[in-house]
């Protein structure tokens, strides 16, 4: 058992593994395999995880290593976001406000109408999907990194102006509105 003075309160939680779901562990690589997909990621060596009764245990190796400490609460975080990615999945949607603004998905990726010149195109990484509705984009996949990291690339390209809110953001986002210049009548 670890030291209760050193004990990360993420870490110490336990994963449970969903039915449907595999886990399997090697030397340096955990892969958790379900019906939304396969994820695999790399162990660190200060960082030993375990699978008991359908459940996840993550620990330092050494008790006294303040990196293994550090990085505890990290991979039981990661581990835990693969587990639920594979069973359940996640998703981002974001907003498209704007006059003559559109997205549209095509064979390879989605492509943006953002006023510019050219339409702005974005490939789809593998495990992603894109969903168009009116003016939501939804960005899904099992690995909440990809999704993420796609989403934030597709807001990047417009992102909502203080003035009019003309651009992409996410879904409940708020964006604090500035006030126009305004004219004073001169005598």
């Amino acid at each position: 058992m670890v030291n209760p003075k050193i004990m990360s309160r993420i870490g110490k939680k336990l994963i449970e593994v969903p039915q449907g779901v595999t886990v399997e562990i090697n030397d340096k690589e955990i892969a958790v395999k379900g019906p939304k997909g396969e994820l695999k990621q790399f162990i660190h060596p200060e960082i030993k995880i375990e699978i008991k009764d359908g459940k996840i245990f993550v620990a330092p190796k050494a008790e006294l290593s303040k990196k293994g400490r550090g990085l505890w609460g990290l991979y039981r975080a990661l581990v835990a976001n693969m587990v639920e990615g594979v069973s359940k999945g996640f998703e981002k949607k974001l907003e498209i406000e704007g006059v003559g603004f559109k997205a549209a998905v095509d064979g390879e990726g989605i492509t943006l109408n953002l006023g510019f010149t050219n339409p702005v195109k974005i490939k789809k990484p593998e495990g992603i999907t894109f969903l168009v509705e009116k003016n939501v984009i939804t960005v899904s996949g099992a690995s909440k990194e990809a999704v993420g990291e796609v989403s934030a690339l597709i807001r990047k390209q417009k992102k909502a102006e203080p003035y009019k809110g003309k651009g992409i953001k996410y879904q409940g986002e708020k964006i604090r509105r500035k006030e126009g210049k305004k004219v004073v009548a001169s005598k």
